[in-house]
């Protein structure tokens, strides 16, 4: 896919550092090897040398190039404790358990970049996003300006209205019922992500089942004042909303039902009003239109860190790879 393959030369331009905890998973350490071996970035695995150096002889794959960290016996592992008790004492926290959790795989990756040691993390292949979303909140937390964690799609459309269009679908796999300053919040880290990674002019529309008020009903009024929010806080892209998805994507249909809009039939950022709605039309389109989907991208984490479906393959963490990398040119 000629998007895909436009990331990798972009993030192999960029030179970064991609941490990879996960080694005790086969892909990871496949990725670890392609990533290596085309020279898209440097790799650093989580676990004791001897035994991913085993593994890898074992099945195959050659990890010359990598660099391989036992958190336990790393430098500034001390460092890290201090931060991480610092940050969670008031929780509870002891520093011997600080000490504890930093040496655990998703905890260490996530303060290797928190400390500027890596440019971003990919984990997600053996651990829930749960898991993957705890350490990275705990660790790098949120982006400054945002109180929000959410995840975007790409999602490339063949021989749509006689040309291939890509748009960005969010959020369809973290926040499950979002408030309206949630919404207000993905709608901005949605247009952050489409600028860095595809360099595209946001056209962003709140989803709706209504149009500029051709419905009532609270679930609108919802969306409504995310769109009143996006106002007050003078974003700078264009945006609509409340919009049915035809009118979003349409012109002839966004010329009846929004002819003043600067968005509709123009959209090419779509921000449903809960994951529900978004991971099922994100689905449909993959399996009815054979879209392209590339993702989740994990947005508003002060760092860049991504997450990976546990169904994935080796190919799918070379390009979160990609993107992770992308991400943090823009940090």
């Amino acid at each position: 896919m000629e998007i895909l393959k436009d990331f990798k030369e972009r993030a192999k331009a960029f030179g970064g550092t991609v941490i990879l905890p996960e080694t005790h998973d086969l892909r990871i350490l496949q990725a670890a090897e392609e990533i290596l071996k085309t020279g898209m970035a440097k790799v650093v695995l989580v676990g004791k040398p001897d035994q991913v150096h085993t593994r890898a002889k074992l099945e195959g794959v050659d990890l010359s190039g990598a660099e391989i960290i036992e958190p336990a016996a790393y430098p500034e592992i001390d460092a890290f404790a201090d931060y991480y008790y610092a940050k969670r004492k008031h929780k509870g926290l002891t520093l011997d358990e600080a000490s504890e959790i930093v040496t655990r795989p998703l905890y260490f990756g996530a303060l290797m970049v928190k400390f500027g040691k890596v440019d971003g993390m990919v984990a997600g292949a053996a651990n829930t996003t749960g898991d993957v979303l705890q350490a990275a909140l705990r660790v790098v937390g949120v982006a400054p300006g945002y109180n929000t964690v959410s995840s975007a799609l790409i999602m490339v459309i063949p021989n749509y209205r006689g040309e291939d269009r890509t748009f960005l679908f969010s959020d369809c796999a973290v926040v499950p019922v979002p408030t309206a300053e949630q919404l207000a919040d993905i709608a901005m880290e949605t247009a952050a992500t489409g600028r860095a990674l595809l360099g595209m002019e946001p056209k962003v529309t709140l989803l709706s089942f209504s149009t500029h008020g051709s419905a009532e009903h609270e679930r609108i009024n919802k969306v409504r004042q995310a769109r009143k929010i996006l106002t007050e806080r003078e974003v700078d892209f264009d945006f609509d909303g409340e919009l049915q998805l035809d009118a979003a994507i349409d012109p002839e249909v966004a010329k009846k039902k929004a002819p003043d809009s600067t968005v509709a039939g123009k959209s090419n950022i779509l921000i449903f009003p809960e994951i529900q709605s978004g991971n099922i039309g994100c689905k449909l389109v993959e399996h009815f239109a054979k879209a392209q989907m590339i993702g989740p991208i994990i947005q508003g984490l002060a760092a860049p860190i991504c997450d990976l479906s546990r169904g994935c393959e080796w190919e799918d963490v070379v390009n979160t790879s990609a993107l992770v990398l992308l991400l943090a040119q823009h940090k």
